[in-house]
């Protein structure tokens, strides 16, 4: 069988090779005689002219002052919004809780001192007791509200046009496994 087809494809190509095809060379011949290549010119090259582009004036983007307020001091209610934190009495507070981001604080209790709610909270190795009022987290966080499951706080960010705003954050009671709820 292999033979077969073999034999038959060397002989379609004996068949191509046999002749000299003068008809169809003398076709080619003819339809490119009034045939010439037409490549379009290059465009003239222009010379190149820088552009000035000066941005001593204009902000950095890439600078932390974009972000981060230039002074403590300097920081006037018309240059962050309505909620502008005070910064010196945060560092009159000194307050541990104060030191660390939210999401290292864990709620382990619930206490009802004199009909006033008190949250324990931990952090690291560290316990400590809030009430109301008091300030928590690095985003300024004062708590508003303490239940026997959640301690609500309202907290100020800064966006990157330097406006402050609020916006509400919760620390919820862990359980013994240490998950949150």
């Amino acid at each position: 069988m292999k033979r077969l087809i073999l034999v038959a494809l060397c002989g379609a190509l004996g068949a191509c090779l046999g002749g000299d095809h003068e008809d169809l060379r003398q076709w080619m011949v003819d339809s490119t005689k009034d045939m010439r290549g037409n490549i379009p010119k290059l465009p003239e090259v222009k010379p190149y002219q820088p552009v000035p582009y000066d941005v001593e004036a204009l902000l950095d983007p890439f600078k932390p002052g974009k972000i981060e307020p230039e002074s403590k001091t300097k920081q006037g209610a018309s240059n962050g919004g309505a909620f502008q934190p005070d910064f010196e009495a945060r560092e009159l507070r000194n307050s541990l809780l104060e030191k660390y981001p939210i999401e290292s604080l864990k709620m382990i209790g619930y206490l009802n001192v004199n009909r006033r709610p008190i949250a324990v909270i931990q952090v690291e190795d560290k316990v400590k007791q809030v009430k109301v009022g008091e300030y928590v987290g690095l985003d300024f966080g004062m708590v508003t509200q303490i239940t026997d499951k959640e301690v609500v706080l309202r907290e100020l960010i800064q966006d990157s046009a330097g406006d402050w705003s609020e916006r509400t954050s919760s620390l919820y009671l862990q359980g013994k496994e240490g998950s949150k709820k």
